[in-house]
């Protein structure tokens, strides 16, 4: 199967380049394309429990809303462990879709996927 890797590396700061990732992975799903959004960096308080309720942009649902539409799609949501760890969150800060994976994880889905886009 095809798969497309996207990693979120902006967070809750930068409001306006969060909702890409979900609704590509979305569509992606809808094409029949494996999807994983990847958080690095500042990008894990995107999925951190109670952030996603409080980002709304333009005619958009929430964030929120669009991202358990992207869970109900299929898309897997995976978190950096290291960053976890560089800001000071614990693997129960997250949103139960979200897995805490290590750093080798990253490389071995870029390595595997036929695409790959970060934001």
């Amino acid at each position: 199967m095809t798969n497309i890797l996207y990693v979120q590396t902006s967070g809750i700061d930068t409001p306006e380049r969060l909702y890409s990732p979900f609704i590509l992975a979305q569509t992606a799903k809808a094409m029949g394309i494996d999807a994983i959004i990847y958080f690095l960096g500042m990008g894990i308080t995107v999925v951190k429990k109670g952030s996603a309720e409080k980002i709304k942009l333009g005619n958009f649902p929430s964030l929120k809303e669009v991202m358990e539409q992207s869970i109900k799609a299929g898309v897997k949501l995976m978190v950096c462990e290291q960053s976890c760890q560089l800001i000071n969150l614990a693997k129960g800060d997250f949103v139960p879709a979200a897995e805490v994976v290590g750093a080798a994880t990253l490389n071995d889905l870029v390595l595997d996927a036929d695409g790959t886009m970060w934001f």
